[in-house]
C-alpha cells in the first residue's frame, strides 16, 4: 500500500501533535514495512524526524509554493497525492488538503480533541476559526475518522453531528523509549544536568492554564507539602502568574522549569520522579500519563474527559478544580509506600495497551477497511 501522510508536525513539532505524528509513522513503518511512506511536510532547516527508510519526503517545490508553504498544503497537496498515485492518505493532525475528495484517493484524518470549541476563551478568534473550518471539512470529506479517545468521538458526534460509524477509536501510541529501564548512570547524569534534587513531583505539559499547573502548587501549599515540582513543558504567558505564586509563597516551593527536553530525556525523568501528576482539566487523551506508567512512574491525574481511558485502574483520580484535594492524594500517596509500588505494577500492565506494535496493528486495520471498500 502506498500511504501519503500530512507529516508537518512530525518534522517541526517537538511535543504533542509532533509525537504523536513520529510514533504513528515509525510504528507503521516498523510494522509494517513492505508499504511505501510518502512524508508531505513544508520542509525545516533542524528537522526533529529522521524519517524511516522506507519513506520519502515530500516538500514544496518552485519558488512560489517554497515561499507559501501553507498554501502549498492546502492547495497542492492534493495533486501531487495523485500523481504518486498514492492509495491512502491521512491527515494526522485534524486537516486534509483540500480536494483530496476528488482525486479518488481514500482518505483518514485524525481528531484528537476539539478543545477550541470546548474552551473558546483559550484561543484567539481568528485562531478558533481556521481551526473549526479545518476541522469541520476534515470531518466532511474523509472517509473514515481516527479518534485518539472515546471522549474526542462524543464530542464529535455531538459537536459536528459526525455519524458514529464514520468513527473509529484508536488510542494512540506511547514511544518505544519510555518502555526501557534507564540506568543509574544515565539518570546520575540527568540530575547534573538540570541540576535536580534528589526527589521531585513531575508534571509535564504546555505551562498554560489548561493544565492546571496553578490548582497543582496551591494544593501542595494547602497540604504543606514542600517537595520539588519539576515542570517540563513550553511556556507561555501563564508562567508569569505561576511565578508570582511561586514568590508569594516566600520561596518554599521549589519548581524546576525544564522547556527543552528531549524525549530520552524525559524517560529518564519520569522513571526518577516520585509522582507525576498531571491535573489537566481536559485532555483528548492525555499522553504523559502513560508515558508515565510505561516508564514505572506512579500517576495522579484528573477524573475529567478521556484521561481515565488513559490511566485505566493504574492511577490515582483527583477533581481537578479541587486543589485541596490534589495536596492531600499527593501527600498520602508519598506517604503509602505500597500504594506507590502498587501503582506502578498496574501502571506497567495498562501502558501495553499503548504499545507501537498494537497501535500500528489497529490503524493498518482501518486502512485496509477504507481501501478495499
Amino acid at each position: 500500500m502506498k500511504i501519503g501522510f500530512d507529516a508537518k508536525r512530525a518534522f517541526n513539532n517537538a511535543a504533542g501533535l509532533g509525537n504523536f505524528s513520529r510514533n504513528t509513522i515509525t510504528a507503521l513503518a516498523r510494522q509494517n514495512p513492505d508499504d511505501q511512506y510518502f512524508l508531505f511536510h513544508p520542509g525545516i532547516k533542524n528537522p526533529l524526524f529522521l524519517p524511516p527508510e522506507n519513506s520519502v519526503e515530500i516538500k514544496p517545490e518552485g519558488l512560489f509554493w517554497k515561499t507559501f508553504k501553507n498554501s502549498w498544503r492546502s492547495f497542492r497537496i492534493a495533486n501531487q497525492a495523485k500523481n504518486l498515485n498514492i492509495d491512502l492518505y491521512h491527515g494526522l493532525s485534524h486537516e486534509l488538503p483540500l480536494g483530496i475528495e476528488k482525486t479518488g484517493i481514500k482518505s483518514v484524518v485524525t481528531i484528537h480533541d476539539l478543545i477550541y470549541f470546548r474552551f473558546p476563551e483559550y484561543f484567539k478568534a481568528i485562531d478558533r476559526t481556521i481551526y473549526d473550518r479545518k476541522f469541520r471539512h476534515a470531518c466532511r470529506v474523509a472517509h473514515r475518522i481516527h479518534a485518539i479517545s472515546e471522549q474526542t468521538k462524543r464530542d464529535l458526534i455531538s459537536f459536528f453531528a459526525v455519524p458514529e460509524e464514520k468513527i473509529k477509536v484508536i488510542y494512540q501510541s506511547v514511544n518505544p523509549l519510555f518502555f526501557l529501564e534507564n540506568t543509574w548512570d544515565q539518570k546520575l547524569a540527568i540530575r547534573r544536568k538540570y541540576q535536580l534534587p534528589e526527589k521531585f513531583l513531575l508534571t509535564v505539559g504546555t505551562v498554560e492554564p489548561r493544565k492546571n499547573l496553578l490548582a497543582l502548587l496551591e494544593g501542595m501549599v494547602l497540604a504543606k507539602l514542600y517537595i520539588p515540582v519539576v515542570v517540563i513543558g513550553k511556556l507561555t504567558c501563564y508562567h508569569l502568574k505561576v511565578q508570582k505564586f511561586i514568590e508569594a509563597d516566600l520561596n518554599r516551593l521549589e519548581v524546576f522549569f525544564l522547556p527543552k527536553i528531549k524525549v530520552d530525556e524525559l524517560a529518564v525523568l519520569y522513571q526518577m520522579a516520585e509522582v507525576m501528576v498531571y491535573p489537566s482539566l481536559f485532555e483528548g487523551f492525555g499522553l504523559p500519563v502513560a508515558e508515565a506508567q510505561a516508564s514505572g512512574c506512579p500517576v495522579i491525574t484528573s477524573n475529567t474527559s478521556s484521561l481515565p481511558e488513559a490511566g485505566g485502574s493504574a492511577a490515582l483520580y483527583i477533581n481537578p478544580e479541587n486543589p485541596e484535594e490534589i495536596g492531600r492524594t499527593i501527600k498520602n500517596l508519598l506517604a503509602d509506600h505500597n500504594l506507590r509500588d502498587s501503582l506502578i505494577e498496574k501502571g506497567k500492565i495498562n501502558a501495553q495497551r499503548f504499545t507501537g506494535e498494537s497501535f500500528a496493528q489497529q490503524l493498518k486495520q482501518l486502512y485496509n477497511s477504507v481501501v478495499n471498500v
